[in-house]
């Protein structure tokens, strides 16, 4: 149970940084979700939108900074 308490506050101080970026870098982040290889399809009556770019983007950021920390660990 002691771990389990570690890791929820490790996703709780990820969800606040993340937050904050968004919160007051906004403006700064439109790129985000309007990567080249995004798929979006709008029609009269009907909206797709898949960003797989973008998913790539962060999925590798995510296991750079998972690496790292069992690096440093």
């Amino acid at each position: 149970m002691r771990y389990f308490g570690r890791y929820l506050i490790l996703v709780g101080i990820i969800f606040l940084v993340v937050g904050g970026l968004m919160y007051f870098g906004g403006n700064k982040l439109k790129w985000i979700g309007h990567l080249p290889g995004d798929i979006r399809i709008e029609r009269d009556s009907f909206r797709f939108y898949f960003p797989i770019t973008t998913m790539v983007l962060f999925s590798l950021l995510l296991t750079l900074l998972i690496r790292l920390y069992q690096w440093f660990r």
